[in-house]
């Protein structure tokens, strides 16, 4: 079997064994064994890629194509470059850290893994996809899960916060596929036939009229689940109400599936559509992050403060996409791995002092640093990070953002561009209020002196994220280099 066509199958034969699991030892022992299958050939694949892209320029390599239903020329075809890499990389990473914090899952553990796995499985199938139609079809296989592992092991209004999820990201697909058959009918417009291959799409010349029709559809198609303004507000109802490990895959890995199918998607084989709607967009886009910041602000929930974190974060991600230049790209690739590793760490944290105190309201916690001491200090490293300290991921991706972002001549994209650095600054603020609150000073309640400290399954998963924040940080170069590689036929396609 192909190198990439494992990261199907690995999870598959993963769901059927957990199928026959009995009871939750058993059910973590296979999830867990399976995840690190999963992130072994993760790393596998980073070294591969390197060594195969010495000597293969392709846009995308390890290919394999194989006919799924003739007749609307419909094919699984795979593939990968740097940017798929990198997210395969972290979706690996989340995926294991959330079995780890879900070792102690005691009600229907063996379905919630399964669910868990489903849902790791389609994205997996997603970011390897270069044909719409088996791209749309992972997407749909990764997004469906969310309803039950919320509806069933949520807490608070669960059945309320999955059905919005679901309604609204549903609806976001349907629009989506529309966008996706509006391309795939205009996709023969230099006399070919008809085809879903994303490679052989961005060699037609759609014609402009249908690239101005069906970009907003793809575009807002994909961005609902990356948090775009006004249609985030599933999102933050959503984290509040999953369990922990889901609130991790949701924000960590789910939400990437937005900035990569505008980018891979909607940018790539409608580029003229691309520079007839971005300003629309960039102004959504502006709106999104200084929102996300000052909702943040006035939030007492800690779920819901990292909830409408993310939806600043991940405007930033759209923003700096919609800036059309090479630094800006590598930026948002980069927002979007360090905000993945960066906001699972968070919610990890989250459900660790949840079990331990039983409520996630600041204003009834204070002084956790005496009483848990290593999940209070890596709380404030991950806060750090996500205000974006040097030495972090955070710092790095966003530094390309706004350099790229500024370099436009054009007022509006720099007044844009000022706007959105500003959220820098609300990101310090509520970051620090509720390390100030919620760590520091006195113990505010006696019952919280006898706290236990994390566990050693806990830690595993917590330093699963944390060694890549402060290593991206640290040592970026790397990385960077292997998205500016695969930017070129982007910049090619759509500048």
């Amino acid at each position: 079997m192909d190198i990439l066509s494992l990261f199907v199958a690995v999870p598959v034969i993963t769901i059927l064994a957990l199928v026959f699991s009995k009871g939750l030892k058993q059910a973590r022992q296979i999830a867990m064994v399976g995840s690190f299958v999963q992130l072994g050939m993760a790393i596998n694949l980073v070294f591969a890629y390197f060594k195969e892209r010495a000597v293969n320029n392709d846009i995308m390599i390890f290919t394999k194509d194989l006919v799924w239903f003739k007749q609307f020329n419909i094919h699984y075809s795979i593939g990968v470059d740097g940017i798929s890499v990198a997210l395969l990389v972290l979706t690996s990473i989340v995926v294991l850290a959330g079995v780890f914090i879900s070792w102690k899952m005691k009600d229907l553990p063996k379905e919630f893994f399964v669910s868990l796995i489903v849902l790791s499985t389609g994205v997996y199938g997603f970011f390897i996809s270069i044909d719409l139609f088996t791209m749309f079809v992972f997407y749909e296989i990764a997004v469906i899960p969310m309803y039950l592992l919320i509806g069933i092991w949520g807490s608070g209004p669960k059945e309320y916060s999955a059905m919005k999820l679901t309604l609204m990201l549903m609806g976001a697909s349907a629009v989506l596929l529309v966008g996706i058959l509006g391309i795939y009918l205009n996709s023969n417009a230099d006399g070919g036939p008809l085809t879903f291959n994303i490679l052989e799409i961005a060699q037609v010349n759609i014609p402009l009229e249908a690239q101005k029709l069906f970009f907003p559809l793809t575009f807002i198609g994909f961005a609902v689940i990356g948090a775009l303004f006004p249609f985030h507000t599933w999102s933050p109802d959503g984290h509040a109400s999953a369990p922990t490990a889901v609130s991790m895959l949701h924000a960590g890995v789910l939400m990437k599936l937005g900035g990569y199918g505008v980018f891979r998607v909607a940018m790539f084989l409608l580029p003229e559509g691309t520079l007839h709607w971005s300003w629309f967009f960039i102004i959504l886009s502006v709106i999104g992050v200084i929102y996300g910041a000052f909702a943040a602000i006035k939030q007492t929930d800690l779920k819901y403060i990292n909830a409408y974190s993310s939806v600043s974060h991940l405007g930033m991600v759209l923003f700096a996409l919609l800036m059309l230049n090479k630094t800006a790209w590598n930026g948002a690739i980069l927002q979007s791995l360090s905000h993945g590793f960066m906001t699972a760490l968070f919610f990890a944290l989250i459900g660790m002092i949840y079990e331990r105190t039983h409520t996630r309201d600041i204003r009834k916690l204070g002084g956790l640093l005496k009483v848990i001491p290593f999940i209070s200090v890596i709380y404030v490293i991950a806060g750090l990070a996500s205000l974006g300290l040097p030495g972090f991921s955070g710092y790095v991706a966003e530094m390309n953002i706004f350099v790229g972002a500024f370099q436009h001549d054009d007022m509006f994209y720099r007044v844009a561009t000022i706007i959105s650095v500003s959220a820098i600054v609300v990101t310090a603020v509520y970051v620090l209020r509720v390390v100030g609150i919620m760590l520091m000073g006195p113990v505010k309640n006696d019952d919280f002196l006898e706290l236990h400290r994390a566990t050693w399954f806990e830690k595993t998963g917590i330093l699963l994220l944390l060694i890549p924040i402060v290593g991206i940080g640290v040592a970026p170069l790397w990385l960077s280099d292997m998205i500016l590689a695969s930017l070129e036929p982007f910049i090619k396609g759509v500048l």
